[in-house]
């Protein structure tokens, strides 16, 4: 179980960061005329979608296997795959389940980027569950 901890905290350093720059985000695009920074503050919430997307499908990943028995790293792929469905999915408005989305090619760039540093974390630190 300290593996999921383990996950559960960086997916809530994910989280955190993802509200601060949620609170900023209005008051800096006003202030700002460079236009990478309003990319990256646009675009920074599908990162962060990607990364914890691909945590979250780990854990739970890990805990099925307790009752089947499926290696961990095809947990970690299938993660990655399931997450890198939804996500790009709804980046290219197939589905609406996170709200009102408009396409934007930077939002796919920062989405894709989330889910490969989502995977890169969980191949990282192999996390497994004790039986």
């Amino acid at each position: 179980m300290n593996d999921i901890k383990t996950l559960g905290g960086i997916e809530i350093i994910v989280i955190a960061i993802f509200a601060l720059f949620k609170i900023i985000r209005k008051s800096a695009l006003e202030n700002t005329s460079s236009e990478a920074i309003r990319i990256f503050l646009l675009s920074f919430p599908n990162f962060c979608e990607g990364v914890i997307g691909v945590l979250t499908l780990t854990m739970i990943g890990l805990i099925i296997s307790k009752y089947l028995n499926i290696g961990y790293s095809v947990i970690y792929l299938l993660a990655t795959v399931i997450a890198a469905i939804y996500v790009i999915t709804q980046e290219l408005k197939f589905h609406n389940l996170g709200g009102k989305n408009v396409y934007d090619p930077n939002d796919l760039v920062f989405s894709i980027i989330g889910l490969l540093v989502g995977y890169t974390i969980v191949h990282k630190l192999q996390p497994r569950i004790n039986t």
